[in-house]
């Protein structure tokens, strides 16, 4: 149904997001003015939101897969 494919979506921009803060944490990626940058915090923040979007990916498939278009 469209409810598993917008959890889908919300799950990829969460994972998307993770990565990026995970990488900011980092030093790899963003402006070294940033709050983010080189902050050991956000390294494992980007980890934990990451690890929440495959958990909604997970979640949005299943519904998906339970309730397929006709």
């Amino acid at each position: 149904m469209r409810g598993g494919f917008v959890m889908i979506a919300i799950g990829l921009a969460v994972i998307v997001f993770g990565i990026v803060f995970f990488l900011q944490g980092n030093s790899i990626v963003g402006p070294t003015t940033s709050f983010m940058y080189s902050n050991p915090q956000w390294i494992v923040n980007g980890e934990w939101i990451a690890i929440s979007g495959v958990i909604i990916l997970v979640v949005g498939t299943g519904i998906s897969l339970r309730h397929p278009r006709s």
